[in-house]
């Protein structure tokens, strides 16, 4: 199945910029939405295909003239969970105002909308009592949470007041090619290879037992693009991950053996704010149910995978533009 003509928010970051290209191939054209306060314009394809804007997604104007002509929608733009704590004003004013408005504007001027993707978050769950976690559950203890909560909320309503074809997707700690060392903000697996490249020792935030459930980028984008094109997927929640925890310590250990420096140093350092989530682990059952998605690429596959493309292995960095789900 080809998609028409898309619209990707946050299409210069991480996440954005991987599913720009495997896209890329399937869409018609491609708008993307960045204010480059976290994304790379160096990331996005370089294509006749592609009309990128850098700017907000708070931008009405601008999406009163790009959305007529949108069939899809994917939103993924968003201030980040360090930058949310560091600024609540601002995470308010991207996160909800911009989830919400650019909800009320596709109801207004997508006439033609196939399906809108909303990117939710693992950090939903807090420190969750069940591991791994169903998406009945929920503990709001952070700005970036509450936003993104909020827009899952706003959702539902336009789902169910404007029959708005709307699914959500909660991703939980996504790595591999793609993302950049050069974003203060990456994630963890990014710093620790990082630190490594420079021969510094990897840095862990409190005593490094608390886990994460890390999900490879190319699993999450089959997750999206399969979510975004099936019928049974519309008005649901549903949460994209390994099911799998992985301690940080455990995290360390295994970065240093994919890079053939085992027993490699750390420090480490006080927990900071956004510090509180002790352990992680996602249930994706209902996702393989209705889909049959699975998440396919073990950690150690992925740790492996990203080097290879972080140390510039061609054959890696061609294999991460390919199409799976065509």
């Amino acid at each position: 199945m080809k998609f028409g003509s898309v619209l990707v928010t946050g299409g210069a970051g991480f996440v954005g910029s991987q599913l720009v290209k495997r896209l890329l191939p399937l869409a018609d054209h491609i708008t993307i939405i960045d204010d480059l306060s976290t994304g790379n314009r160096q990331a996005i394809p370089d294509s006749d295909k592609i009309t990128f804007y850098q700017d907000s997604v708070t931008n009405e104007g601008l999406l009163q003239a790009v959305l007529p002509e949108v069939e899809w929608v994917f939103h993924l733009s968003c201030r980040n969970l360090v930058l949310s704590a560091e600024n609540l004003e601002a995470d308010f004013h991207t996160n909800l105002y911009g989830g919400f408005l650019l909800l009320n504007l596709v109801k207004k001027y997508c006439h033609g909308l196939r399906r809108m993707i909303y990117t939710s978050t693992a950090s939903v769950y807090g420190n969750a009592p069940v591991i791994p976690t169903p998406e009945s559950f929920y503990q709001i203890t952070m700005p970036y949470s509450a936003s993104k909560f909020s827009v899952e909320h706003y959702c539902q309503v336009f789902i169910h007041m404007y029959q708005l074809p709307v699914t959500i997707l909660r991703l939980s700690n996504l790595y591999g090619p793609g993302q950049l060392t050069s974003n203060p903000y990456c994630g963890v697996v990014s710093k620790f290879f990082e630190a490594i490249e420079q021969g510094r020792p990897m840095t862990i935030y409190g005593d490094g037992r608390q886990s994460r459930d890390f999900t490879f980028i190319q699993d999450a984008l089959d997750a999206i693009l399969l979510a975004a094109r099936h019928p049974h997927t519309v008005g649901k929640v549903y949460n994209v991950g390994t099911g799998k925890e992985t301690s940080i310590l455990e995290l360390a250990a295994a970065i240093a053996k994919v890079t053939g420096k085992q027993e490699y140093p750390y420090e480490f350092q006080e927990k900071r704010t956004v510090d509180r989530v002790v352990r992680r682990a996602l249930d994706a059952r209902s996702l393989q149910q209705d889909i049959e998605w699975t998440a396919k690429v073990a950690l150690e596959d992925g740790l492996r995978r990203t080097y290879q493309w972080l140390t510039g292995t061609e054959h890696e960095r061609d294999e991460e533009m390919t199409d799976k789900s065509e």
